[in-house]
């Protein structure tokens, strides 16, 4: 089979009416269309834009946040720094102040101690004194009945204080 050849008038025809729709896209249809292309076209270079516009947008709030992080850190770490001054100078005043108290407390019961050593001293002395001075009391009662006992006692008694 071959290939079969249009008849001349139909290809004059078919130029007629290709000329003819070709007429009538251009006339009606294609400025339209080219209106629809170059304004999809602006869309979608204004949405970029935007897009780009949010980005730039996005990084400096980035950039921003990261300054904010840093400089939370700092404070976070100076406060910690400040309390942990705070403590440490709280806890010596504490042990000094302990340390006074207890230094306080230990020379009142020193003194309260001597006090008391001194009292009971005393005391014992009194007692001493008494017993000693019934004892001599009833010795020299029965031991003086002569003056010869007497004079005796009295020379014993003095050759005893010299003696101390």
């Amino acid at each position: 089979m071959g290939l079969v050849m249009p008849n001349p008038g139909t290809i004059i025809w078919m130029l007629i009416i290709f000329g003819v729709v070709l007429f009538i896209l251009k006339k009606f249809a294609w400025k339209p269309i080219l209106n629809a292309l170059k304004e999809r076209e602006e869309s979608i270079a204004t949405a970029l834009n935007s897009a780009e516009e949010a980005k730039k947008e996005v990084a400096g709030l980035k950039a921003d946040n990261e300054k904010i992080i840093i400089e939370a850190r700092r404070e976070k770490d100076a406060i910690l720094k400040e309390a942990k001054e705070l403590k440490e100078k709280i806890i010596a005043e504490a042990k000094e102040k302990a340390g006074l108290e207890t230094q306080k407390s230990i020379d009142q019961a020193r003194l309260q101690i001597q006090a008391e050593k001194n009292s009971a001293i005393n005391d014992i002395k009194k007692q001493v004194a008494e017993l000693s001075i019934m004892i001599a009391e009833k010795v020299i009662k029965k031991q003086l009945a002569g003056k010869g006992e007497q004079e005796k006692m009295v020379d014993g008694l003095i050759d005893d204080i010299k003696l101390n």
